[in-house]
């Protein structure tokens, strides 16, 4: 089993920064893939940025803005969001592919709103 604790959501202004922090626990060797996902109200699921090893993926709506890095050390996933809009508002999910299986974290909001 893995166990994810999302943290550093918030509320924040257009133009505004925040960074996620996402701590894996349990058997997290092999763990393969981590990466984040929201969901906005009303809406699906939708994965913002994934990494694998030293690959980066990030959806078209965030590319530029949102930077995905891992510590191996602190078994931590971090997702830095700058130049945030209202429309990344949004409950930010951790994500963790091992052996095949996905675990989740609870989630953390994040707000952004003047």
């Amino acid at each position: 089993q893995v166990q994810l604790v999302e943290s550093g959501g918030g509320l924040v202004q257009p133009g505004g920064s925040l960074r996620l922090s996402c701590v894996a626990s349990g058997s997290i060797f092999s763990i393969n893939t981590m990466g984040w996902y929201r969901q906005a109200p009303g809406k699906e699921r939708e994965l913002v940025a994934g990494i694998t090893g030293g690959r980066t993926r990030y959806a078209d709506s965030v590319k530029g803005r949102f930077t995905i890095s891992r510590d191996n050390a602190k078994s931590t996933v971090y997702l830095q969001m700058n130049s945030l809009k209202p429309e990344d508002t949004a409950i930010y999910y951790c994500n963790a592919l091992r052996y095949g299986i996905e675990y989740w974290g609870k989630g953390t909001l994040v707000t952004v709103s003047s």
